[in-house]
């Protein structure tokens, strides 16, 4: 039974603990999320800015696979400008033989930072990543061998010895930012799934106007899907969002306040070089702003349930939450919020408890309807039988 949840493990963790506690910690968390029925875990790669500690992500989803039975375990992502396309869908065969069909490639054109240790600037990253993509494709998913050469790879007549571990091959997703149109166009000119990040909850990075409106980068997805004769589909839509639930809201806003804090101003801000000076919003109040805004859902079961609800309407629906890790609490409450977000939050994404609801309802209406039976079929009752003295 799917539950339309999953998360997004940036494996961002604060400096100052022990990395390998926190690699250990990544593992433990999804070894807990598949017991609590979540779809899918995706696995960043970070190279830079010390606090993205996994550089090789797939050496983790490696690890996890015989940990786990049902859930998915995805690159999230596969930069394609920093890897060749030729070892990229070789890992990508290998990992879905490990995880028994249970792999995702995640793929992007990467992070600026990592990028510019490798001497790439975006314009080169993103150009990379368009010429990458069609041959990794067909590498993983295709039957030809591949002769390609560009200024950075080349290919002649190769094709992958390991088969796939299913016909119908490896679900690959192209991930987008939200701050360009390239992402979801390219998912729909290969007819890809789409991984959304947004909405925004910082400022675009320098250069960047603003980030593009979730619902218009599904149909930028799907306006390209038409232009090159693909079919996309809703359901293999990922939106990702920061999401914390707890008791009550003020217990929720509590969990997090501090270590969201932290992840705006110490990494974003004094690491990443982003700033929320001219934000307009202090920062004691940051969190709430943008809660109210729908960037990051903070609350009880109740608000989430809510912000979700507002998030449908304002996409016009997709298939799967992916739930934005990056140790804003402690790991106590963050394991709990993952628990009530299964328990009680998955099933309006998915109407697992329609059925039980429906057999309540209807089991209290067929006992009132017994009821009114047998006082009508009562001598002397208003409404039942006419008894003697009614005749009288």
């Amino acid at each position: 039974m799917h539950s339309r949840l999953g998360v997004f493990l940036s494996t961002f963790h604060e400096i100052g603990q022990d990395p390998h506690l926190a690699i250990r910690r990544e593992l433990d968390l999804v070894e807990t999320l598949d017991r609590l029925n979540y779809d899918e875990a995706w696995f960043g790669e970070h190279q830079s800015l010390g606090w993205g500690l996994v550089g090789a992500p797939e050496t983790l989803i490696a690890a996890a696979a015989p940990r786990t039975g049902q859930i998915k375990l995805a690159n999230g992502v596969v930069p394609l400008a920093v890897h060749h396309p030729f070892h990229v869908s070789a890992r990508a065969v290998h990992l879905d033989h490990l995880t028994r069909g249970r792999y995702i490639l995640g793929v992007g054109p990467g992070v600026p930072y990592d990028a510019a240790i490798l001497g790439l600037d975006i314009p080169a990253a993103r150009t990379r990543f368009d010429e990458a993509l069609p041959v990794v494709l067909e590498l993983v998913n295709g039957e030809e061998r591949v002769t390609e050469k560009t200024d950075w790879f080349e290919l002649h007549d190769a094709r992958l010895q390991l088969p796939r571990y299913r016909p119908g091959g490896i679900e690959v997703a192209v991930a987008s930012n939200g701050f360009t149109k390239t992402s979801p166009v390219l998912a729909g000119r290969h007819g890809l799934s789409l991984a959304s990040f947004g909405p925004a909850f910082l400022p675009p990075p320098p250069g960047v106007p603003e980030q593009i409106d979730l619902a218009r980068q599904w149909q930028y997805a799907e306006e390209s899907a038409r232009e090159h004769g693909r079919t996309i589909d809703r359901r293999n839509w990922r939106l990702v969002l920061p999401v914390h639930v707890a008791a009550t809201r003020k217990e929720a806003f509590e969990d997090v306040r501090e270590g969201f804090d932290r992840w705006v101003f110490e990494f974003f801000g004094r690491v990443g070089g982003i700033g929320m000076q001219n934000s307009g919003t202090p920062r004691s109040q940051l969190l709430e702003v943008q809660t109210e805004a729908g960037s990051v859902l903070v609350g009880s079961v109740d608000d989430v349930v809510e912000g979700l609800k507002a998030l449908q309407e304002r996409t016009g629906g997709f298939g799967t939450l992916l739930v934005y890790v990056s140790d804003w609490a402690s790991w106590a409450a963050t394991d709990r919020s993952m628990e009530l977000l299964a328990r009680y939050i998955a099933p309006h994404l998915t109407g697992t408890t329609d059925r039980p609801r429906e057999a309540a309802e209807h089991a209290i209406a067929a006992r009132a309807g017994a009821q009114v039976a047998r006082a009508q079929a009562r001598p002397g009752l208003l409404g039942g039988a006419l008894g003697p003295r009614d005749v009288a």
